[in-house]
């Protein structure tokens, strides 16, 4: 059992309270065949259009490359797992499109949702910071198989409000807008990158190694590491 003093617990996603293969392949699969005529029905949406201009910036294309080259880049990106601002807004849109439509629901390991609610129930707070775009965070957790867990989390940071998951600065801004000093908060992730970026800026971590995850076998160096929240006791700060 690992124990951590905290007032806020912010949960990253992917391999953390949900396994990787329901991100990359359920998530992706439904997204990537959806891009290119999301692109093309909602290319007058600020938003949308703002995403398509930075996927030709940083993809290298001309200003005006038409979508085919765009829908390139993008699943070029997604191929490597690229953490690329524009493409995690554009998926989140897609994503949260399918969730309304009942098409997707989101995985959840067997610890998560009760661990969640106890904590809650016991006055933490719980934020979730991911790569994903918060509009694809929100319905992740409104429709997951273990039912709605949107009302647990509190608040949502992806790499467009906070930074990049692997910076500290993103950890100061995510403090800042909590209004808590950084040793009450508790970052839990399966990237130890990410866990020394957060523990460079004061904050409480530890990693999470699930069996089967992509980073089970991970160096977590100094960072306390759980296999399930199960064995995780937090006290208040």
């Amino acid at each position: 059992m690992v124990e951590v003093t905290a007032r806020w617990v912010v949960l990253d996603i992917e391999g953390t309270t949900s396994s990787t293969a329901s991100v990359h392949v359920g998530l992706y699969q439904y997204a990537r065949p959806r891009l290119r005529p999301y692109l093309a029905k909602h290319g007058d949406d600020p938003e949308v259009r703002d995403a398509v201009a930075a996927v030709r910036a940083e993809g290298g294309l001309p200003e005006d490359a038409p979508l085919d080259d765009v829908v390139a880049v993008l699943h070029r990106w997604m191929d490597g797992d690229v953490k690329a601002t524009p493409l995690k807004t554009l998926q989140g849109r897609i994503w949260a499109d399918g969730f309304a439509a009942g098409e997707l629901t989101a995985h959840f390991f067997p610890d998560v949702p009760p661990a969640l609610r106890a904590w809650r129930e016991r006055g933490f707070h719980l934020a979730v910071f991911s790569s994903g775009a918060v509009s694809s965070q929100r319905p992740w957790f409104a429709h997951s198989d273990a039912g709605d867990l949107s009302a647990l989390i509190e608040r949502h940071f992806d790499t467009v409000n906070a930074g990049p998951k692997k910076e500290t600065g993103s950890y100061r801004r995510i403090a800042e807008t909590l209004g808590e000093p950084p040793e009450r908060l508790l970052f839990l992730s399966d990237v130890p990158a990410e866990l020394d970026a957060a523990a460079a800026a004061g904050w409480r971590t530890v990693g999470v190694a699930r069996p089967g995850e992509p980073n089970e076998k991970a160096g977590f160096g100094p960072h306390p590491v759980i296999a399930s929240f199960a064995e995780l006791a937090l006290a208040t700060a």
